[in-house]
């Protein structure tokens, strides 16, 4: 397991002429479920941004004229990387991210397939011929944007960095990425690595943890054309406006509180088992959690019961060491925001049916019930493993509850009757809907993303959407002879 060697990347930032020493200084890589440090990783600040901008401007111009055939191949050999080296990447997921191996695995997995559907664009048709009332060849034509931003969370640190990394390259940019620093080997130095033992071109990908300071400087700097942010609603609105006064486009993949819906006609097992692991897998700390489970008045409180069962007997420990269901949470900050909103839920009137308690970093699988719509786990985003159940009465009344967030991002229908549950999903402002399944689900091939408060709609994955996010329209023709004007 030499891959991601610290030998290598301590210390350090990726960038124009592979592993340097940060200007910023490093930071000590922490395990959560320990607390011990794992590693040294550069920490970059607004000044590495400024030169790793420049240097991608450069490099892009030749990556950019290179053949689609060369970068497909580079993208063909990252995914092949990915799959070669996929238990050294997890090893650092479980223990940097707190992931069990099974969600490193899905993460590993998801990340081969991004650069094998990213590969395929690089010989997507470019555009299309327009009519034209002058006789002339008119065509619209897709061109990189030049240098794209991608900053990337620490929940699924290496999917939510590649699925915007990728795509941005294969369409001829260059990427200057900062992960979170929380997860800077996992979400940083394994994508750097693969795509340095894939062939790319140097300079053409900058790798650069770093904190608020850091964005702000990705962000504004003009050489930074295009920004692709995933993360929290209320950063990413701070993204948004600094894009905007820079007049520079941005796509935010932002927080969530999806809605589970249990319709009476449910499966009562399976829905329970879809439900748990909607709010519960990797800790609650994911942008589509269930966080809400509306459930039919008929069978809430049987549903309640059952919900809680399974979660009092969820093992929760460390992955590295353990088999368990549920790791630690990423710091002790977002234990203290879950707790919070869980405590403050109880003290007004919510009854805690599982968990509520921790163990360091442990926070033990969460159900609340007999909850108002303004009890702080209900209407706020937990990012923790919290299951707040409400009934409903009514489709009506199910709807009105699911669509009552300033949130869009995933919804969860579960009834025999799946065309019930469409009718039902055209009701409710969502980026995603799943029939018959819980609300946590991504694949390359598909677009994502939410409305409202999660972001501004589908941005990666799929051809359609990674092409409008990482290049430009541009309005080409071309005549045989100069065009005469009267004067």
């Amino acid at each position: 397991m030499d891959f991601l060697d610290p030998k290598i990347w301590s210390g350090s930032v990726y960038g124009g002429n592979g592993w340097a020493v940060s200007q910023a200084g490093d930071a000590p890589v922490i395990e959560p479920a320990t607390g011990g440090e794992i590693g040294r990783a550069g920490v970059a600040g607004p000044a590495d941004i400024a030169v790793a901008a420049a240097q991608a401007a450069t490099a892009q111009r030749a990556w950019a004229a290179a053949s689609f055939e060369e970068r497909a191949a580079v993208l063909r050999r990252a995914g092949r990387l990915f799959e070669e080296h996929a238990a050294d990447i997890q090893h650092w997921l479980v223990r940097e991210s707190g992931s069990i191996p099974g969600k490193a695995g899905f993460e590993t997995y998801v990340a081969a397939q991004e650069c094998y559907e990213a590969a395929a664009l690089a010989s997507q048709p470019p555009g299309e011929i327009l009519p034209t009332a002058k006789k002339r060849l008119s065509l619209a034509r897709r061109v990189p944007v030049g240098v794209v931003g991608v900053i990337a969370p620490f929940n699924a640190p290496l999917i939510l960095g590649i699925r915007s990394v990728a795509p941005a390259l294969a369409l001829g940019n260059a990427v200057v990425f900062k992960p979170d620093p929380r997860t800077a080997v996992c979400g940083g130095v394994a994508i750097a690595r693969v795509f340095e033992e894939a062939g790319l071109p140097a300079g053409v990908l900058h790798m650069l943890p770093g904190g608020a300071d850091t964005g702000e400087a990705l962000v504004a700097d003009p050489r930074v054309r295009v920004v692709s942010f995933t993360g929290s609603t209320a950063a990413g609105r701070k993204v948004g406006e600094l894009a905007a006064r820079h007049l520079k486009r941005v796509h935010l993949e932002l927080g969530g509180n999806s809605a589970l819906i249990v319709l009476p006609d449910a499966d009562l097992d399976l829905a329970v088992s879809a439900g748990a692991w909607g709010s519960f897998f990797h800790q609650g700390q994911i942008c589509m959690t269930a966080g809400r489970h509306l459930v039919h008045a008929s069978i809430k409180d049987e549903y309640v019961e059952r919900l809680a069962a399974k979660a009092d007997h969820m093992p929760v420990g460390d992955p590295a060491t353990q088999e368990v269901a549920l790791g630690p949470l990423i710091d002790q900050r977002q234990r203290d925001k879950v707790h919070q909103l869980v405590t403050g839920s109880v003290d007004g009137g919510a009854r805690l049916a599982a968990g509520g308690t921790y163990e360091g970093l442990f926070y033990r699988p969460t159900v609340l019930t007999d909850l108002t719509t303004s009890a702080p786990a209900f209407c706020e985003e937990v990012f923790g493993p919290v299951a707040p159940v409400m009934p409903f009465s009514s489709l009506e009344e199910a709807a009105s509850l699911a669509a009552d967030s300033e949130y869009g991002l995933s919804l969860g229908i579960l009834t025999r009757d799946a065309m019930k549950g469409l009718e039902l999903a055209d009701l409710i402002p969502t980026g995603i809907v799943h029939i018959n399944d819980q609300t946590v689900d991504d694949e390359a091939v598909a677009p994502f993303g939410g409305v409202g408060a999660s972001g501004t709609g589908s941005r990666f994955g799929g051809t359609r959407a990674n092409v409008e996010a990482f290049t430009d329209t541009q309005w080409v023709t071309m005549q045989g002879d100069i065009a005469r004007y009267p004067f």
